[in-house]
């Protein structure tokens, strides 16, 4: 009886692991504030066989060199995070403009022609018909938190 227990909790604590539930948020509270909505976007694509820890820091790194060219401080900053840098992170720089969810998702679709200029993107071709998520989900991120960087953030997991 003893071991049928252990074996019941053992089975109890995979399944809870496995359920989705989330570790703690460990760029809450340092990057952002805890994001208190989410929501689930199903890509229509798969990941590009190009797609990689490399591919994606390249892709936030191209993102910032371009907004380094121009005549006015960046509007945003972007980090990839997490181990395998599945985790893209945006931050807004301008106090109360995207105080909204709203105007993050306006955010979000200002910053898509950016990202379809990337040079990581150049490869796969026909991305002008692709949303943030669609492009975002071809390199592997697998998470997105966007922010205001003062009281609304909002996650994105991507499948």
């Amino acid at each position: 009886m003893f071991y049928i227990n252990r074996i019941f909790f053992l089975l109890f604590f995979v399944l809870i692991s496995a359920s989705g539930l989330r570790a703690e948020d460990r760029h809450a509270g340092y990057y952002y504030p805890k994001p208190l909505s989410e929501e689930t976007y199903q890509a229509p694509l798969p990941v590009f066989q190009g797609g990689s820890r490399l591919s994606r820091v390249g892709f936030v790194t191209g993102v910032d060199q371009e907004q380094k060219k121009k005549p006015y401080p960046p509007i945003y900053h972007m980090f990839a995070k997490g181990s395998d840098a599945e985790k893209l992170i945006i931050i807004s720089t301008e106090e109360g403009r995207y105080n909204k969810l709203y105007r993050l998702r306006g955010l979000l679709a200002s910053i898509t022609a950016d990202a379809r200029t990337s040079p990581v993107f150049a490869k796969i071709g026909h991305v002008e018909q692709l949303n943030f998520f669609d492009l975002i989900k071809i390199i592997g991120f697998q998470e997105l938190t966007i922010t205001n960087g003062n009281d609304v953030s909002h996650r994105v997991i991507i499948e």
